[in-house]
């Protein structure tokens, strides 16, 4: 297959040197972890700090190097490498995961989540449920799930202002593959199609497709606001990144060794959830200062309403897609909500 080609030569590689305070692994070990965005992304950040935590914690013998996207192919080349153990750690997107673990297309309905971000923060960092309720599923896919974070609010960028669900008649709009979120969009009324994120850029040159969304850090760093004319913010979706592993790879690591890769885990959530907000507003003025024409626009309660009205059957619809933990997925999901919601009163 071709990811094993790519394999040979892009990984990360975490190498334990001789003395380790872990018996029983051997003269080095290679760990391999793929991630979903390129050098400077929010992913990136928090494999970085991943590492140095590792680092740190090991007093130096596990060092790791960091690879991007690309490197062993799509988003579902990555997911099977992890399913099949022949890498450890990676990024999995919802968008992209849903097709084996519908379960988590959760994270795909619009208007579902608070907008206040330290509310978000609480509930996909400390909600009591939803982490232990979706972790059996990733389990019955051969994964474990780490760490669920929060990427940036989905911004959409158009040649057009989108305004309105009517705006989005004849407009052909990006998302991942997800049946999921091209059932979403539909509901606006948009023609929906699934392009691999490396050749966004390329279709929306070419006027293959006419909108697509991501947060601010990916529309700068991937340049798609050099051929689109609007960022549009309707507050309809946060990007939800999970973190997995290859559930017979941590299963058999030995306790101290899983200890530090949970001290890891918890020192990049904390790092991460702190950078977010940061980062993307960060990108966001370089966007505004690269391109002084594009136009940002911050939806009103009012034009916001039409959205939530037409995304209104989303939650029926997930019930339907999302596999047949369904249910009790998104009834832990809206038990977390509720409860990040009564602490801060």
């Amino acid at each position: 297959m071709r990811w094993k080609r790519v394999l040979a030569t892009t990984v990360i590689s975490c190498a334990f040197i001789l003395g380790s305070p872990f018996p029983g692994l051997g003269a080095q070990q290679v760990w391999q972890v793929a991630l979903e965005e390129i050098e400077g992304s929010m992913q990136h950040e928090y494999a970085r700090k991943f590492a140095e935590i590792l680092r740190e914690e090991s007093k130096g013998q596990i060092q790791c190097r960091i690879r991007f996207y690309g490197e062993l192919g799509t988003s579902g080349d990555i997911t099977e490498l992890l399913q099949t153990g022949a890498i450890e750690f990676a990024f999995q997107s919802p968008g992209h995961l849903g097709s084996i673990i519908p379960e988590v297309q959760v994270f795909s309905i619009h208007y579902l989540f608070p907008t206040d971000f330290l509310l978000l923060e609480k509930i996909l960092r400390k909600g009591p449920h939803t982490y232990q309720t979706l972790q059996k599923y990733y389990h019955k896919q051969g994964l474990d799930l780490l760490s669920i974070i929060d990427e940036g609010w989905q911004i959409w960028t158009a040649n057009k202002a989108l305004r309105r669900p009517e705006d989005f008649k004849d407009i052909t709009f990006r998302v991942m593959s997800s049946p999921f979120l091209i059932t979403a969009y539909r509901l606006y009324g948009a023609y929906v199609i699934t392009v691999p994120y490396g050749e966004i850029y390329k279709n929306l040159a070419l006027g293959r497709i006419d909108a697509q969304t991501q947060p601010f850090f990916a529309i700068q760093e991937m340049k798609f606001y050099e051929v689109q004319d609007f960022m549009i913010k309707a507050n309809q979706l946060p990007f939800i990144g999970t973190f997995a592993a290859n559930h017979d790879f941590l299963s058999q690591l030995p306790q101290n060794l899983r200890s530090v890769v949970d001290a890891a885990i918890e020192g990049a959530n904390e790092y991460i959830f702190d950078f977010e907000p940061e980062l993307n507003e960060k990108r966001r003025q370089m966007i505004l200062e690269a391109k002084p024409s594009m136009r940002y626009i911050e939806l009103t309660e009012q034009e916001i309403r039409a959205f939530k009205e037409k995304a209104r059957p989303l939650r029926e619809k997930y019930l339907e897609m999302g596999g047949s933990g369904a249910r009790e997925v998104l009834d832990a999901v809206l038990a977390d909500i509720e409860w990040a919601e009564e602490s801060e009163e």
